[in-house]
C-alpha cells in the first residue's frame, strides 16, 4: 500500500475517475441534479469499486490527511468526487474522535443537495451511536441554526434506530418544524415517521392525527400504513 499526500491522492481520484467516465452519461447525470454539480458519467455500481480499488491501493488517511482530502474533493465541481469523499469518511468513522462530529457538520454545510446530506445523515446516526451524550446538545444546536439541512440531519439521523429512536426527540423536532414550506423538511418528517411506523405503527398515527403536518409530511408518513 502506497502512502500519498492529500494532493497526489486527490489528482490520483480525479484522473481514474475522469478518465472511466462516460460523457453522455455525464449530461444525464447533471440534468437529473439540476445541473448543481458536473459529473464524470460514472453510476455507483461503477464508482464504487473504483473507490475500493483506490483505497486498496493507496489507503484510508486519518486525521488532518483525511480532513484535507476530503475538503479537496467537495472543492471539485465533479460530485463523483463528493462520492468518494464520503465513502472515504465512512470507511474511517469508526475510528474517529467525538468531536468528528464537527467536521460531519461541515460537510453537511457543504454543496449541500439530498444525495450527500441524507448519506451524512446516516454517518450522523451512526457517530451519535458512538457518542450518545452529543445527540442533544448537536441537534438542538442545529435546529436553532435555521439552516435547513443540518434540521433535516436532526429529523433522519435516527433512520436505522428502529425500536431504539428516541420518539420524544423525533417527534419535538418535527412538531417545530411542522410550519415550515422546505420541501425537503417536510418530505424529511414524512420519511422519519414512515420508518419509525415499522416498528411502532400506532405511535406515529397517534402522532400525526394530534399534530398539525404538512399534507406531504402526513402521505409520507402514513405511506406504509395505509397500504397495510
Amino acid at each position: 500500500m502506497e502512502n500519498k499526500l492529500p494532493s497526489e491522492y486527490f489528482r490520483m481520484v480525479y484522473d481514474t475517475f475522469r478518465t472511466q467516465g462516460d460523457p453522455d452519461r455525464a449530461q444525464q447525470q447533471m440534468r437529473y441534479m439540476r445541473h448543481q454539480f458536473e459529473y464524470f458519467g460514472l453510476p455507483m455500481p461503477r464508482w464504487m469499486p473504483l473507490t475500493k480499488e483506490l483505497h486498496a491501493a493507496y489507503g484510508i488517511p486519518s486525521g488532518e490527511d483525511l480532513k484535507t482530502l476530503v475538503r479537496l474533493c467537495f472543492a471539485d465541481d465533479h460530485r463523483e468526487m463528493h462520492y468518494f469523499a464520503l465513502e472515504t469518511v465512512q470507511k474511517s468513522l469508526k475510528k474517529q474522535p467525538a468531536d468528528f462530529i464537527e467536521f460531519l457538520e461541515e460537510l453537511i454545510c457543504t454543496r449541500s443537495w439530498w444525495d450527500s446530506v441524507d448519506w451524512l445523515a446516516k454517518l450522523v446516526g451512526i457517530h451519535f451511536k458512538a457518542y450518545p451524550e452529543l445527540i442533544r446538545p448537536v441537534t438542538e444546536r442545529w435546529m436553532t441554526s435555521g439552516n435547513m439541512w443540518l434540521q433535516r440531519v436532526s429529523m433522519i439521523f435516527q433512520l436505522l434506530y428502529k425500536e431504539k429512536t428516541d420518539a420524544e426527540l423525533l417527534f419535538g423536532y418535527i412538531r417545530r418544524l411542522a410550519h415550515s414550506k422546505e420541501f425537503f423538511i417536510q418530505k424529511g418528517a414524512g420519511w422519519a415517521l414512515r420508518q419509525y411506523a415499522k416498528v411502532k405503527p400506532e405511535v406515529v398515527v397517534g402522532f400525526v392525527e394530534s399534530t398539525k403536518l404538512a399534507p406531504l409530511t402526513r402521505r409520507e408518513a402514513l405511506k406504509n400504513i395505509e397500504k397495510r
